[in-house]
């Protein structure tokens, strides 16, 4: 068995890992799917990773790229994360971003969960969660590349798959949009067993 770490992209908490937190620890593992810093201003890539426990195998989904670098693990898994150090020139794409605000402290945020399910490619089945996203205060991330494999969602409306093909790392495609935590949790964790070494 294995031991896993979740690490949540921008806006989300823990929670957006349930489903394939859910299918790990049925399949035996150990995983945490802590709630990173995101609301304060202050908090820097080093305190997002000082809240996420090492692990045989540490995951980042979409922001979580820029944390998991900074947490020791023996695999570092990157599914359709932003990275530090690429070109970040069409990174996203076009409209993305249309429906969310700024605060006073300068943290992007969703009025409407209806349109941050839409924007971020949430299930249907899942939009209701949609309701629980946080702000996001902005953070810069620090180039560091640990070995690892880099998951393409293929049909990502966030950032493009043309950009996250470009990620130095080993490459994996899913026929998925960039919630593929929600969407191919099953799958997504098969493929998280086999990059642990554990089937």
């Amino acid at each position: 068995m294995a031991t896993y770490s979740l690490v949540h992209g921008a806006w989300h908490g823990g929670w957006a890992w349930g489903p394939v937190r859910a299918e790990l620890e049925a399949r035996g593992h150990t995983v945490h799917a802590p709630d990173l810093p995101c609301e304060d201003v202050g908090a820097t890539v080093e305190d997002y990773a000082a809240a996420v426990p090492p692990a045989d195998v540490v995951v980042g989904h979409s922001l979580g790229g820029f944390v998991i670098p900074f947490v020791d693990a023996r695999v570092h898994v990157f599914v359709c994360a932003l990275l530090a150090g690429l070109d970040w020139r069409e990174v996203f794409v076009p409209g993305f971003g249309a429906a969310r605000l700024r605060d006073e402290l300068g943290r992007s945020y969703y009025p409407d969960p209806a349109d941050a399910a839409r924007e971020l490619q949430y299930p249907p089945e899942h939009a209701h969660l949609a309701a629980r996203l946080r702000r996001q205060a902005p953070l810069e991330g620090d180039v560091r590349s640990p070995a690892g494999v880099y998951v393409v969602c293929a049909r990502d409306a966030v950032i493009r798959p043309e950009w996250q093909r470009r990620a130095p790392y080993r490459q994996v495609e899913l026929d998925a949009g960039h919630m593929a935590p929600l969407e191919c949790p099953a799958a997504l964790a098969d493929l998280l067993e086999r990059e642990a070494g554990v089937v």
